[in-house]
């Protein structure tokens, strides 16, 4: 599963009550995903960072842009 497929399903089980034309989920989930890249891109290490702990935490952080990019799946 996508991110974005899961982002939009809970927007779809929110108590919210949504009166949007078709499509409007993803026009909702856009900004949220695109607040979540920045989020997490503004706390990857510098490049010059070469401890362990850095790239671990530069492997998580690339991972997670990854599925919210929607180019990897969510681990199950």
């Amino acid at each position: 599963m996508r991110f974005s497929e899961a982002l939009i399903a809970a927007i779809r089980r929110s108590e919210i009550p949504l009166r949007f034309e078709p499509g409007a989920e993803a026009s909702l989930a856009k900004p949220v995903m695109e607040m979540l890249q920045a989020w997490i891109a503004a706390h990857l290490p510098e490049d010059g960072e070469d401890s362990e702990f850095d790239a671990g935490y530069r492997a998580l952080a690339v991972q997670l842009l990854d599925e919210l990019d929607g180019s990897a799946n969510l681990p199950e």
